[in-house]
């Protein structure tokens, strides 16, 4: 039986995705609300496959296939949202996801994906730009991401509106802390205020506008 780690924010769309996958004979091993307590239970439950919301409170979806496949290298991620834009799947292919669903077309979508997925294919909607996909893959180099992990949690967390405070103790940081990591982020991108760190994180996908 496949084992699905299943991270949603909205529980009624957690609970008829779980209700989905059980009815397909997958085994749901886990269910998390936010990034933060995906990474913690792919850690803990090492699921085969991790469904992953891209719009999670804490840590998206794309930052979330990053930890999740550092604390559980054998999971293997897929993304579900709503952006079928180039660019959005570009960026979840470059940090290792294996399977991007569309939620316009989430529940055989979905089934398939994890199916191959957990057999180490990887699975794209229909109506995503597959030959984009392929060309990326097969030649684009990788983007140097300048950001730690922790960066790039707290630009997100300024991107959705947080102030520094509120976004340490989301962070379980202290504010000093996330002062520091502010400082260090603006610093190696060369930005000089808030609006600019969030046309950073629109441009790289982080978040849709």
């Amino acid at each position: 039986m496949i084992r699905v780690l299943l991270a949603e924010d909205h529980i009624v769309v957690r609970q008829g995705l779980r209700a989905l996958l059980e009815r397909a004979s997958f085994e749901v091993v886990g269910e998390a609300a936010d990034g933060r307590e995906a990474v913690e239970l792919a850690r803990d439950r090492r699921p085969d496959v991790a469904v992953l919301d891209f719009e999670m409170p804490l840590l998206n979806g794309i930052e979330a296939v990053k930890e999740v496949s550092a604390v559980s290298p054998a999971t293997r991620s897929i993304l579900l949202t709503m952006y079928g834009e180039d660019p959005y799947v570009l960026r979840a292919m470059q940090a290792g996801a294996r399977g991007y669903v569309l939620k316009s077309q989430a529940s055989e979508d979905l089934i398939r994906a994890v199916r191959e997925v957990s057999h180490g294919r990887v699975y794209l909607s229909p109506r995503v730009s597959r030959a984009v996909v392929d060309a990326y893959l097969s030649s684009q180099p990788a983007v140097v991401d300048p950001l730690t992990a922790r960066e790039r949690q707290l630009l997100l967390l300024v991107a959705e509106g947080k102030s520094t405070k509120e976004a340490a103790a989301l962070m379980g940081i202290s504010v000093k802390t996330a002062e520091s990591h502010r400082t260090r982020m603006m610093t190696k991108l060369d930005l000089h205020s808030t609006a600019q760190l969030v046309r950073y994180a629109i441009r790289i996908g982080l978040i849709h506008p």
